[in-house]
């Protein structure tokens, strides 16, 4: 049976506990990715002649699995598998990787040999077959390098996590350049400059849909060993990563010009002070700064996004992570923006959420430059995106259908109110070249002004009312059933404040409304349905997840009230909390429902078994559709011990403190209630502890008989569920997996949107009726004699003053 990605990703992490200690996240995730690259090329090119990547005898990880144990493990780690395969590959150095013999990381003697042999150990995990692996969509590796990834990079602090770029940041890079659109071939170059570990070099080649050329150069000597590897993990064996300072040292030249590029993308180092170092920049060899001069000696942005301009060929495009600054700073970077500007070269400007990236807190944006169409360009495309995140731990994070909504508004240039808008070069002009996005996007939330005369006279406001207008579009009458004019401008409440929310709920045009986006989820239902019934084993879940949720953003446009890329995400968040792992077990397995045995085991290594489960069909599912009306019986012996618990509880009560006929007992259980009984049996002066005692024991023994009915119950339906499943048949599976669990779930989520939207009506509706239903004079005048009221009665009691 195949594992969940999830468990997958989680031991691969676990593999991490055997490292932390000796050194920081930065450090051993060197030897992490190590032995997942190492992994990765035996299963994949071991003993393939003509392989792209050359793994010599002996040095496979079979061998390395070889050494588990041996006293000299890191030794021969170093000797018999990395050097070996180093030297059988032009692409690799032996730099590159990490020293596995290194005692100041991975200890001495003893504690060596079992932190290396444990991590080997949970390589050999058979789930980790990457013979087939695709890399570039549906596998085991892409995804666990991407967990891996942002789990070193947060716990790497803020220092040193820059050898990763978010990947929700790479993916709009990758969509927004454009590279999907051109037809790429083999011969379609794209580089990366900064490329740290080559997450966002793989992404934009990913875009692509093809294989192309792929060109990065890393500053860090270790960083970019880690982005060769992690080219070949991806397979992309024949992409070229070079080590060295880009700005006064690139690699990648045509003679002694810069070698120019189809696509670049880059996430420098935010504001480098020391870029010039090593460099005349007044008389750079490659002329990146003559156009349009020098950047700051201590502000490095401009002198990054220069080298991609020069970088570009004259048709290419790309896309740069920068500072906010670079929009706003004034003396040599305004001069440099004005020219970069007037050239036409800037294509749009993406404000992001700050606190995403893992080296710094401050707030980032995406400049995109595009040199095919920069003559004709009579305008910047900007997008304010600062508010559309949500909290990851201490960083924040772009959620799909943020990532989504950037893409689309580039895509179709669409002005969104307070998001996204063209901003024609001239206002810019007016602007003195400076392209802070507050100054064409309002982003914030409108305030909700207090309006004075609505107060003084009474009445709620009639622009309050008009501000509702998307209500009002849907249920054209409803405005009249909440409202009644009062004056000109102004209107009061039509109905009881307590009765808001029934008026609306019950209303004809509004439950008219509900029931129609009922019926239109279900037709999305129904149809997806058919599709996901329709997969067969092999097929790749993220394509089927990108099917499903493009078909329901579209089916969603245009809806009135409801958010699509709301609705979107509550799929990609499912489909990311549950429903992936079941795609990829069907995708493995077939439509089967599998149940095992949960075995865990103690502190002392002792196994304990913690019953029976399905990853695919849980237990609830099989109870709903098969023993519903076993499941009604226990929920009903659950209702009665809640009712015998309550009562119980209600003697306690009645009968504690140190009077009660409870106070002679230490604690109140059966023992202690039946031994006193004995006392007194007897005792005509304690008559009344004795029927308190009765009573206790009497709804104690009630309590406990329905406890073991429902214990029985439970034992017998878990038995019937278990030998259920033997009982499914492929439709079965297909029909609880399908309909029961995962359209049901999607359909709860989205009526749950749908609930919080009625419910957001109705509360606006309440806030505006409480805020003007009192006017300030009757207000002042209900204080007046208030006063007087307290006063009279400070000089009853012979205050005075």
């Amino acid at each position: 049976m195949a594992r969940k990605k999830s468990e997958i990703y989680a031991s691969l992490w676990a593999s991490c506990d055997e490292l932390r200690g000796g050194m920081d996240a930065s450090q051993y995730k060197d030897y992490i990715l190590t032995l997942l690259f190492i992994k990765y090329v035996s299963d994949k090119y071991a003993g393939q002649p003509f392989a792209p990547i050359s793994v010599p005898d002996g040095a496979g990880f079979k061998d390395m699995v070889a050494l588990k144990g041996k006293s000299d493990i890191g030794d021969q780690i170093n000797k018999k598998i990395i050097a070996p395969l180093a030297a059988a590959n032009q692409a690799l150095n032996q730099a590159d990787f990490p020293d596995f013999n290194e005692s100041s990381k991975l200890g001495d003697g003893k504690e060596k040999v079992e932190r290396l042999t444990n991590l080997i150990a949970i390589f050999e995990d058979k789930a980790l077959d990457f013979s087939k692996n695709r890399a570039d969509g549906d596998d085991i590796l892409g995804d666990a390098y991407e967990y891996l990834m942002r789990h070193f990079a947060t716990e790497s602090g803020k220092s040193k996590g820059q050898f990763y770029t978010p990947a929700e940041v790479s993916r709009i890079m990758a969509q927004i350049v454009g590279i999907k659109q051109v037809k790429a071939t083999h011969d379609t170059t794209v580089y990366d400059p900064t490329c740290g570990s080559g997450s966002l070099l793989l992404k934009v080649g990913d875009e692509a849909g093809t294989k192309v050329s792929l060109y990065g150069q890393e500053k860090d000597s270790a960083t970019s060993g880690l982005a060769r590897m992690n080219m070949i993990l991806h397979d992309n064996p024949l992409a070229i990563v070079m080590q060295g300072n880009t700005l006064t040292d690139p690699k990648f030249k045509d003679g002694d010009r810069l070698k120019q590029f189809d696509f670049v993308v880059a996430n420098p180092p935010f504001s480098d002070k020391r870029w010039s170092t090593g460099l005349d920049p007044l008389n750079d060899p490659y002329d990146r700064f003559k156009s349009f001069g020098v950047p700051p000696a201590k502000q490095g942005d401009y002198a990054y996004l220069l080298h991609i301009v020069r970088s570009l060929k004259s048709t290419g495009s790309g896309a740069c992570i920068l500072p906010h600054g670079v929009l706003f700073r004034g003396n040599a970077e305004a001069e440099i923006r004005k020219s970069l500007i007037r050239k036409g070269y800037i294509k749009a400007i993406i404000g992001l959420p700050a606190n995403l990236f893992y080296g710094t807190g401050i707030p980032a944006c995406i400049v995109v430059v595009d040199k095919k169409d920069a003559t004709a360009r009579k305008g910047i495309f900007m997008i304010d995106a600062s508010q559309g995140f949500i909290k990851d731990g201490p960083k924040n994070r772009l959620r799909s259908q943020d990532i989504h909504k950037i893409v689309d508004a580039v895509a179709k240039t669409a002005t969104i109110p307070g998001f996204s808008r063209m901003v024609p070069v001239e206002e810019i002009e007016k602007n003195e070249f400076n392209l802070n996005l507050p100054r064409y996007i309002d982003s914030q939330k409108a305030e909700d002004r207090q309006d004075i005369d609505g107060h003084l006279r009474g009445g709620i406001p009639q622009a309050d009312i008009d501000a509702l207008s998307a209500y009002w579009a849907v249920c054209p009458k409803l405005n009249a059933a909440l409202f009644r004019e009062c004056r000109p401008g102004y209107v009061d409440l039509a109905v009881d404040k307590a009765a808001i929310k029934q008026t609306i709920f019950d209303h004809p045009e509004f439950t008219a409304f509900t029931s129609g986006m009922a019926a239109h989820f279900e037709a999305w239902r129904k149809r997806t349905a058919e599709k996901l019934k329709a997969l067969t084993p092999g097929f790749h879940p993220k394509d089927v997840v990108f099917e499903i949720s493009e078909d329901l953003l579209a089916h969603y446009t245009g809806k009135p009230l409801i958010d699509k890329y709301d609705v979107y995400q509550h799929l990609m968040d499912y489909w990311a909390e549950t429903m992936q792992d079941d795609a990829y077990l069907i995708s493995a397995d077939g439509w089967r429902a599998e149940t095992y045995r949960i075995i865990e085991k103690d502190k002392k290594g002792k196994e304990k078994d913690k019953g029976w489960t399905c990853d695919l069909i849980g237990k609830e599912l099989i109870v709903a559709r098969f023993f519903a009306k076993e499941q009604a019986e226990i929920d009903g012996l659950i209702g009665k011990l809640e009712t015998a618990s309550a009562r119980l509880a209600e003697l306690e009560e009645e009968h504690g403190g140190d009077e009660g006929a409870f106070a002679e007992l230490d604690k109140v259980n059966k023992a202690n209630v039946t031994a006193r009984l004995k006392e007194i049996k007897g005792d005509k002066d304690a008559a009344d502890e004795a029927a308190a005692l009765k009573a206790w024991l009497e709804a104690s023994e009630t309590e406990t008989a329905i406890k073991k009915r429902i214990k029985g119950a439970e034992t017998a339906l878990d038995a019937k569920a278990l030998a259920q499943y033997p009982k499914l048949t492929e439709a079965d599976v297909k029909m609880l997996a399908v309909d029961d669990k995962w359209l049901r779930k999607i359909n709860d989520d989205i009526a749950a949107e749908m609930d919080r939207v009625s419910q957001a009506l109705a509360g606006r509706v309440r806030i505006l009726a409480e805020r003007y239903e009192m006017r300030m004079p009757d207000l002042a005048l209900r204080v007046a004699n208030l006063e007087t009221t307290v006063e009279q009665h400070l000089k009853s009691m012979g205050f005075a003053w």
